[in-house]
């Protein structure tokens, strides 16, 4: 496809015209303590996000608009308005729950309030997934309300707590999604300003791992030396899932594959996730070796005596939760055995083991040829002014399987605003609003031009 020029223009003028308003509507969104997670926060905050994007999308011409009780008890939002005789119809997602603050201490804006800060927008969900919320309004506003195209909005409410409404909803429902193309809007650019397709999701197991070897903690004068320390079982345990060079090395799992896509510079990585100075990164390959096409296992938590409040005594019994990512090609069940058989071929001193609370995820890997995602590639291109790539994602999104087996002859395709720099998930998240404004102009070109 070759974008028109004026075209072009004609569409930017309209997308930067509206981003005033798209400052407003995220302001908004930003204010609802959306976190799907009862025990954290009211259930209010998602009722009111809920609610708000089911009126800002019929607000947009969109038609049949529903809130759907999936089976989490979650709410998803569909709206959705009817192709024209020969038209394609396009599914957007994204998903309007947010991570928790993380520590509003840490924070150096108000978490639930739209903050500008050096030309970004600050506050919790501004990038991940708000932002993605906006900037798909920004673009329906821009060319509608009379499409080219057939459009179906579905916004969920638990994708960061994991519970999988979503998941389980749409085979109940197929006929709510059915369509030629799917965007799924929570992933972004490699960089901001390149425009950047996701081309593989990692898959993930999840598990809990408690060690036990006394009765009970017993001090550590008078037994210290032959009583089998649980900490220091758990530990050792722990640290046979990295090399020295810290790869992750799990016997069964491939830790030698290669990216074969787009780089990531090692020093940007360094400022991007914010390693210290002197501090080595991990693993012999490459950035994108490591974090997009080899496994990689992170301990998320402990429990352990903290270090205020510790006493004299040797822990009897120590636990903690393990988190492996997955490339595609590697099935989720068969990495949970060979971790779980790697934990226990290095427990020392015959302690006790029970695994548990184990998570599966697969790996995703895009639509990468066909008319949608030809389309959408040239639109991303002429929005930013240079040409499209790919990059892979470290994280997981289990919707992606769900919906490419429900609906295996849509092309799919993975973007949005979330660069680096957003530190989703993290304490002081952030939006570049340039990323809203070209990214609403490359789907609201690709809506434009994209036909089967």
């Amino acid at each position: 496809m070759t974008t028109d020029a004026t075209e072009l223009a004609d569409l930017q003028a309209k997308v930067k015209a509206l981003m005033g308003r798209a400052k407003t509507d995220l302001a908004q969104l930003v204010s609802f303590k959306s976190v799907a997670d009862a025990r954290q926060f009211p259930p209010k905050g998602c009722e009111e996000a809920a609610q708000w994007v089911a009126d800002a999308f019929a607000a947009v011409g969109l038609t049949d608009v529903g809130l759907h009780e999936t089976p989490d008890g979650s709410k998803a939002v569909v709206a959705s308005r009817p192709a024209p005789p020969g038209a394609p119809t396009v599914v957007l997602y994204c998903h309007y729950d947010v991570q928790p603050p993380l520590g509003e201490d840490e924070w150096k804006t108000p978490v639930w309030q739209l903050t500008e800060v050096n030309g970004r927008w600050y506050g919790r969900g501004a990038a991940d997934c708000k932002g993605n919320i906006v900037m798909l309004l920004t673009a329906l506003r821009a060319i509608g309300p009379d499409y080219p195209v057939g459009i179906t909005l579905v916004s969920e409410g638990s994708e960061e707590q994991g519970t999988g409404g979503l998941e389980q909803f749409i085979p109940q429902r197929p006929d709510l999604l059915e369509s030629d193309a799917i965007l799924v809007c929570d992933c972004g650019n490699i960089k901001d300003g390149i425009p950047t397709l996701t081309q593989t999701l990692r898959g993930f197991v999840n598990l809990d791992v408690h060690v036990k070897t006394l009765a009970g903690a017993v001090h550590s004068g008078m037994f210290g030396g032959p009583a089998p320390d649980a900490i220091a079982a758990l530990i050792h345990m722990l640290s046979s899932m990295r090399d020295v060079n810290g790869n992750t090395t799990i016997d069964g799992l491939d830790n030698t594959q290669t990216w074969g896509g787009a780089q990531y510079d090692v020093d940007q990585f360094r400022k991007d996730a914010r390693v210290l100075p002197g501090v080595d990164l991990l693993g012999s390959g490459t950035v994108a070796d490591q974090l997009w096409a080899r496994p990689a296992v992170t301990v998320l938590g402990m429990d352990v005596p903290p270090v205020v409040g510790s006493s004299s005594a040797i822990q009897g019994h120590a636990s903690a939760r393990i988190n492996l990512r997955i490339p595609p090609g590697t099935k989720p069940e068969d990495a949970r055995d060979l971790l779980e058989k790697r934990l226990r071929a290095h427990l020392p001193w015959n302690a006790d083991l029970t695994i548990d609370n184990v998570t599966l995820g697969s790996p995703f890997v895009a639509s990468q040829a066909g008319p949608a995602r030809d389309a959408l590639a040239d639109a991303m291109a002429a929005a930013y002014g240079r040409p499209t790539t790919t990059a892979g994602q470290g994280g997981s999104i289990p919707l992606c399987n769900a919906l490419a087996e429900t609906y295996p002859e849509a092309e799919m395709m993975l973007l949005g605003v979330e660069e680096p720099k957003c530190h989703i998930h993290a304490p002081n998240e952030s939006v570049d609003p340039n990323e809203i404004e070209r990214l609403a102009v490359s789907v609201g070109l690709f809506l434009k031009n994209y036909r089967v």
